[in-house]
């Protein structure tokens, strides 16, 4: 009896009772349909500022009950997937492509007679073949993870490549 008791406990826990409402239905309204948006709107004095105004209330864009402002929200609905998700993607592409391009780079230079000069003095053919390259950073990455290029085995000296400094 108290394992079928617990059984129900626990399904009437997990499933609950009442339906779960999102974090932001509690101060948050499309800003379309908040007051505060509106009068914040009004209040506008560029054009460019109507412009933006008129973009957030044709958005999805939730905006607060009160204050009128726009929110993200970063609770992975699909719904609001362009606020931050494909931003924040994005972000992560280009700083990847940049931290890329400046590895290849400094690989490449390396391998060069003078490599302090050129670190110093960028060589621009050079770099700008690297940025073309580091377009397809995450292949890359992923080709030399494979591989084991991208990463080194355990650290102890010198001849594995990576130079330990004096204790």
């Amino acid at each position: 009896m108290r394992r079928l008791f617990a059984l129900v406990l626990v399904f009437s826990l997990w499933f609950g009772f009442v339906a779960p409402e999102p974090a932001h239905a509690y101060n948050l309204v499309p800003c379309s349909e908040s007051a505060a948006f509106a009068q914040r709107a009004q209040d506008s004095v560029s054009k460019s500022a109507a412009r933006r105004f008129e973009q957030y209330s044709r958005s999805n864009l939730m905006c607060g009950k009160d204050d009128g402002l726009p929110h993200l929200i970063v609770d992975g609905n699909l719904a609001h997937v362009g606020e931050f998700t494909i931003p924040g993607i994005l972000f992560l592409l280009i700083t990847g492509w940049i931290g890329w391009a400046g590895r290849s780079y400094l690989q490449a230079v390396k391998k060069s007679g003078n490599p302090e000069e050129q670190e110093v003095i960028i060589n621009v053919p050079l770099a700008i073949r690297c940025m073309l390259s580091a377009a397809f950073w995450p292949l890359l990455a992923v080709k030399e993870l494979t591989s084991g290029e991208l990463v080194v085995g355990k650290i102890t000296n010198v001849t594995n490549g990576i130079p330990v400094s004096p204790r």
